[in-house]
């Protein structure tokens, strides 16, 4: 009988700081903007990656999705809008979610391939679940909220790199006195 791989060791490492840390720093800056930081932190926790090359392809596949979908979004519930003005024909929809989807992936194999997930999300919660009276602000504070988060995951992957903090250890372990066993 083969014996099954093991799984790794859990562990509180460095990747799982940042983005705690991220997460919880847009959620303060937030505070004091009394703003809700939901998809800041969201945005944070999907753009840390194990390096700055994975934190831009993943927050980078947040932001641009959050980006085409939303100002997608905001064409098509327009034109949903043109011909039920007060939103009260869902059935509608469904046809535009279709050509919502098609046009996503083609927006997403011409500028960033991975937006496909998160602008189909922005997609679907733009035209089943916003309403007419919220779509254009949701869409944009979407992307702004995205954005930030994305933002504050590269700054604090830039800041906190391995290589960072590993010199920042040599120089500090260079500058103390060597104690003798």
């Amino acid at each position: 009988m083969k014996d099954a791989p093991q799984k790794p060791a859990v562990h509180i490492g460095l990747r799982n700081l940042k983005t705690a840390l991220s997460a919880s720093l847009c959620a303060l800056i937030y505070y004091f903007l009394d703003r809700n930081p939901a998809f800041a932190c969201i945005g944070a926790i999907f753009g840390m990656g194990a390096n700055m090359e994975h934190s831009k392809l993943h927050g980078g596949n947040r932001l641009f999705g959050t980006i085409i979908g939303g100002f997608l979004g905001i064409f098509l519930y327009r034109i949903y809008l043109i011909f039920y003005p007060e939103g009260d024909n869902h059935l509608l929809l469904v046809p535009l979610l279709f050509v919502g989807v098609v046009i996503l992936i083609v927006l997403a194999q011409s500028f960033w391939v991975g937006a496909v997930q998160p602008g189909g999300v922005v997609l679907c919660l733009l035209l089943f679940s916003i309403g007419p009276d919220n779509y254009i602000s949701y869409s944009l504070n979407r992307m702004l909220d995205t954005g930030v988060g994305v933002v504050m995951s590269l700054l604090i992957n830039w800041l906190l790199s391995r290589e960072r903090l590993d010199a920042w250890q040599a120089a500090l372990k260079a500058r103390l006195p060597h104690r003798k066993g």
